[in-house]
């Protein structure tokens, strides 16, 4: 369980296997949402990796979200998805208030929560205020740090071409982040790199109409974090500039 209580033991979901999704904090006028109607194709099949319950809950949501496998629109509740991992609602509800906080969801009394639904104008307002925020910083790094410092970024960037050559939508949603965080934190901006990597995930969360990215989109993705590294790398600062400004405009869908 949670601080200061029994410890639970949450029950991996393999993918491949129909082994549904947790869930978001529920308040006390929707505890007793209806358990019945949800079929087990709903599930989620993320892999969780943390110790705790509530970041194992939390991060099996999260990779759910990414994979399309919780479904923008679709109502859930907190017993059923706890049953479904193999432990209680409270760290279900916890990780739903989560989220809810961050508009991946809302709170539908008594019932559960409802995936928030989300279309191309929304991912393409992300876009734009993400560029506003890390393109000059980009630039700025472009010209002040030494290629040897770009260079250690190396195996982040190979991760997301990795997860991206064998379509692991969750490995490369958090892949990218780490990227494009360790991109910024040399700017030394604890705050900035908070606020861009909040940006980022709401961007990662998938549309109504199109609820997964494509494998081919991953790639081309992927490939651009290598290109803007090697333009990095030699210091030239006009490729950096194209590239990053392709990126972002890239990222509005």
């Amino acid at each position: 369980m949670e601080q200061g209580g029994a410890r639970e033991e949450v029950r991996p979901a393999y993918r491949g296997a129909a082994v549904p999704a947790p869930a978001v904090r529920v308040p006390e006028q929707a505890r007793g949402e209806h358990t019945h109607g949800e079929q087990p194709h709903e599930a989620p099949r993320a892999q969780v990796r943390r110790h705790s319950v509530r970041g194992q809950v939390l991060e099996a949501l999260r990779a759910a979200l990414v994979d399309g496998e919780l479904v923008p629109g679709q109502v859930y509740s907190a017993p059923v998805l706890g049953a479904r991992l193999g432990v209680s609602a409270t760290p279900v509800r916890e990780a739903m208030q989560r989220l809810a906080t961050e508009g991946a969801v809302e709170v539908v009394p008594n019932r559960g929560f409802r995936v928030a639904e989300r279309g191309p104008r929304e991912l393409a307002e992300l876009a734009e205020v993400r560029a506003l925020i890390e393109v000059p910083v980009m630039l700025r790094l472009a010209r002040t740090i030494p290629p040897a410092r770009w260079c250690a970024l190396r195996p982040l960037a190979d991760a997301t071409v990795a997860a991206a050559a064998v379509g692991d939508r969750a490995s490369y949603a958090e892949a990218d982040r780490a990227f494009h965080g360790a991109v910024l934190a040399l700017a030394g901006n604890h705050s900035l790199v908070a606020v861009a990597d909040d940006l980022h995930r709401r961007s990662q969360w998938p549309l109504v109409d199109n609820p997964v990215t494509r494998r081919a989109d991953l790639l081309a993705d992927a490939s651009e974090h290598t290109a803007l590294l090697d333009a990095l790398i030699a210091q030239d600062v006009a490729v950096v500039q194209s590239l990053v400004r392709e990126h972002f405009a890239g990222a509005d869908g």
